[in-house]
């Protein structure tokens, strides 16, 4: 009695393995458009906002309008300013407080602390 080996072909495991990669769950997508709903949202309520500068430096006003790597900053009273995003440190609507942080700093830290 003879017994032979029986091995699937290379075109075989390739056909199973692709099967199964196609299963896998989707990569998530690379941006989730947050930032530009969350402009949109201030533009359209006319949200007096405060955006304060890597510098320290507040700038109060409305933003009229974004793009990828700027917005604009309407200004009573004051000219208009095109601020770049990455001098942006962080913008909040004017109003909320910044609950108890220190300014200098913004690392949320006590003094104390070392």
């Amino acid at each position: 009695m003879n017994r032979r080996l029986i091995r699937p072909t290379l075109s075989d495991v390739q056909d199973q393995l692709g099967s199964r990669m196609q299963r896998k769950k989707p990569a998530p997508p690379d941006q989730t458009n947050a930032e530009n709903f969350y402009y949109l949202k201030q533009m359209q309520a006319r949200t007096p906002m405060i955006v304060v500068l890597d510098q320290g430096e507040t700038i109060r006003g409305v933003i009229e309008w974004y793009d990828k790597h700027c917005i604009k900053v309407h200004r009573t009273n004051e000219p208009n300013l095109l601020l770049m995003k990455s001098c942006i440190r962080f913008m909040y609507k004017d109003g909320e407080s910044r609950g108890g942080a220190h300014q200098e700093g913004d690392n949320h830290q006590p003094q104390d602390a070392e």
